[in-house]
């Protein structure tokens, strides 16, 4: 039987946490991260982190408000339910066959891209995940955007064939985040920071190191003027969109750093955050 506790336990809290978010350290140079277990006496990654306290409000009420888009804090929130089960994501098969699909006409609907080219994808479990399984990653604990302004050029040439990646990048385009949980987020929801508070001096390259290649993302060291936010107790019929990159340089939302971080009002008995986040180039014509 569920009683009112229960309920209240579910309801999204209409308040901001205190939290620690892990920064880059000023001064570390370029810091390498290893997505496999590196060679003996090699560190899974380098560049020192430096927590910072901050607040992380909820995103709900100003959401509902219309004050978050892709375009102008970076991030959105949508309604979307998805045809695949929760506990069929882990079915590579299935996800490509429905998922992917699904995932393509939501960004062109909420985007207006008139192409949309889905590069990856990655499942993330806080209990069963970890850094060296590349079929069950853990959630990301550092603030970070998962592009850079050189890699998202290469991941067009990656991706599309040499003639229409010389054309496509003589116009817009962007790479967002569609970000799901597979199931009701109490442990290690993700924080977003605003992207109209960023500066360029916040924004630091590190090196990705794959089994076959090199990618980069930024790292973020701290910045007061940084407003985060979070979406509580996110549902499996939620998504977020998360603009990690856009060609455009007008004042349009181009950068979104995200982190997961330790709600401090987490219920001790939560069950592991479950989610899934796909990565997508959009396209505009001229």
């Amino acid at each position: 039987m569920t009683t009112l506790f229960d309920e209240l336990r579910r309801a999204p809290a209409c308040r901001a946490v205190e939290a620690e978010l892990n920064y880059l350290a000023s001064g570390q140079g370029r810091p390498v991260f290893y997505t496999y277990e590196p060679p003996a006496g090699t560190p899974w990654s380098t560049g020192e982190l430096e927590p910072a306290r901050v607040t992380i409000r909820n995103a709900r009420p100003l959401a509902a408000a219309g004050e978050f888009s892709l375009d102008v804090s970076g991030f959105q929130l949508v309604s979307h339910r998805s045809a695949v089960g929760p506990d069929d994501f882990s079915d590579e098969g299935v996800v490509r066959l429905i998922y992917y699909p699904e995932a393509e006409a939501l960004l062109r609907e909420t985007t207006g891209a008139e192409k949309v080219v889905i590069f990856d994808h990655t499942l993330r479990d806080s209990g069963n995940g970890s850094r060296a399984n590349k079929s069950l990653r853990e959630p990301s604990r550092r603030v970070h955007n998962d592009q850079t302004f050189m890699s998202a050029p290469r991941r067009v040439r990656d991706h599309l064939s040499v003639e229409e990646a010389g054309h496509r990048l003589q116009h817009r385009f962007a790479i967002v985040n569609l970000w799901r949980p597979l199931s009701v987020v109490e442990r290690l929801p993700p924080a977003l920071c605003d992207a109209r508070t960023m500066s360029p001096d916040d924004i630091v390259p590190s090196d990705l190191v794959y089994r076959d290649r090199v990618g980069e993302n930024y790292l973020l060291v701290a910045n007061a003027a940084h407003r985060w936010y979070y979406f509580p107790r996110l549902r499996p019929d939620e998504a977020l969109l998360l603009k990690i990159y856009d060609s455009l340089d007008d004042g349009t939302a181009r950068l979104t750093p995200h982190t997961a971080f330790d709600d401090p009002t987490t219920p001790a008995d939560a069950p592991p955050r479950r989610s899934i986040e796909l990565r997508a180039l959009l396209f505009w014509g001229e």
